[in-house]
């Protein structure tokens, strides 16, 4: 038998169409957002379509919890959809209806070999040291040679002479030689359909020309295709799609992505790290993917950009500090108003918004995160007295309390509450007192924000206000 190719010219007349297919069995993590990510530019930069399809079949591990928090991190990270998602647990009945076409076209058959007799099968394989296959004993059986009544499966019927070849956008050509193929189950006993059948049927249904996903998935490429060529003999019109299978993230130690890596959910970057979307969005593109020297780009920029070309064959690594620095330059680009929005929200009822937008471009100059910048806000809302750091309190002892009550006296006939002229103010009692402005500055802000890290001091006098900052050095100097 010839070599069957998959060539990437197959569906690359007429729109692109890609899917993104999460399993609702958990969170969205790094690397599925990442294969979400690259499915939705890919389909934006050929001016196509992205769809969403909720692999729910496992009833027992999918919940409507994992399913919001897919949908909501997607969202979060800006990737719309063409459609509404189609949820694969609707399509039970289209699926079993393909594995009938397949089993009375003779592409399918049906096998009513028991669990004793399939372990008895791998016990023989293992004791020969042979690949754990199905050997087809009711490949070409008679169905009536069963029992009546019996239990059985429907198994597709793979080419097991020849090998195909898949021009894969990312790996290259890959070939598989067909006997290493096994004629698996596409419909249960119970007459649910398999994941290698589901997958299939949607994908042609849903009209997807470009299977865009983790290079785990490429052995499986070469299970579905025998399903797809099958119905294509039959129907017509169901073309092979272009695959591209991306390799997956690893830990920046380079052994396989874990949690102690930072393979946690979208929700998680963005309430415990404090990373804001485009942050995200601009890192999980440049994982796997490069453009020159480029690490910021735009959203504009990467739909203008992206294509599979790009995609690199070796595995990723995940840097949680890269992450981080590329958040910072994010941070000091966004809106102010926007941040502070997002910053009230994490605090509460109590934060005056109107102040953090005021104050943020004093709070985010040096912050990596929305974290960082919510700690460093903290000050403008607490109530006094002020509770203090231990390296906070240890700046207000010896005569830093004395310091305090000359430094009240000056800013007290201070009239002019603008940090160029409290700067002026606080510089000339400095020479005054035959002290480096450290020796002042340091027990202000220990006495002003209850920290020893802040916003320039002068500008932290100016966001508290005069009544409220000559209270808080009134109320620790001596």
């Amino acid at each position: 038998m010839a070599s069957e190719s998959s060539s990437a010219d197959t569906a690359t007349t007429g729109e692109v169409v890609t899917r993104f297919a999460p399993s609702p069995t958990g969170y969205l993590h790094i690397g599925g957002a990442r294969t979400a990510l690259f499915n939705w530019l890919y389909a934006r930069h050929h001016g196509g379509r992205t769809l969403l399809r909720i692999e729910d079949t496992d009833r027992k591990r999918s919940t409507q919890d994992a399913i919001d928090k897919i949908i909501e991190g997607l969202a979060w990270l800006g990737l719309d959809y063409d459609a509404p998602p189609v949820f694969q647990s609707d399509r039970a009945e289209r699926h079993a209806e393909v594995a009938q076409i397949l089993l009375a076209a003779g592409h399918a058959y049906k096998c009513f070999a028991t669990p004793e007799e399939l372990e008895a099968m791998r016990e023989h394989q293992r004791a020969n040291k042979q690949p754990l296959r199905y050997d087809g004993r009711w490949r070409d059986r008679d169905p009536a040679e069963a029992p009546e009544g019996a239990p059985f499966v429907i198994r597709l019927k793979t080419p097991n002479e020849g090998e195909v070849t898949i021009h894969d956008q990312v790996q290259g050509p890959v070939t598989v030689k067909n006997e290493e193929i096994d004629d698996y189950i596409i419909l249960r006993a119970d007459g649910t359909p398999t994941y290698m059948l589901a997958v299939v049927v949607d994908d042609h249904d849903m009209g997807v020309t470009h299977v865009i996903r983790g290079d785990d998935h490429l052995n499986n490429a070469f299970r579905q295709l025998p399903i797809i060529r099958a119905m294509n003999a039959i129907e017509g019109n169901w073309p092979d799609p272009v695959y591209a299978h991306i390799p997956l993230i690893h830990g920046s130690d380079g052994a396989k992505l874990s949690k102690r890596h930072g393979a946690l959910g979208v929700e998680n970057y963005r309430d415990e790290f404090g990373i804001l979307p485009e942050a995200l969005f601009n890192y999980l593109l440049r994982l796997g993917w490069g453009h020159g020297d480029r690490e910021e780009i735009t959203r504009t920029e990467a739909v203008e950009l992206f294509d599979l070309s790009g995609v690199g064959k070796s595995p990723s690594r995940f840097d949680i500090k890269k992450l981080e620095n590329l958040n910072g330059h994010y941070l000091r680009e966004a809106d102010d108003a926007r941040l502070a929005a997002l910053v009230a929200e994490r605090l509460g009822e109590d934060a005056d918004v109107e102040l953090l937008t005021r104050a943020m471009p004093f709070l985010k100059v040096r912050a990596k995160s929305l974290i960082e910048v919510i700690e460093g806000a903290a000050f403008l809302f607490a109530k006094r007295p002020l509770a203090m750091t231990e390296k906070a309190a240890a700046l207000l002892e010896g005569d830093a309390r004395t310091i305090l009550r000359v430094i009240c006296n000056a800013l007290a006939a201070q009239n002019d509450w603008t940090s160029e002229a409290l700067e002026a103010t606080t510089k000339a009692l400095a020479e005054e007192q035959g002290l480096g402005l450290g020796k002042l500055a340091q027990p202000m802000r220990a006495a002003l924000t209850g920290t020893t890290t802040s916003p320039g001091i002068f500008d932290v006098l100016v966001l508290l206000g005069r009544d409220e900052a000559l209270a808080r050095l009134e109320a620790q100097a001596a």
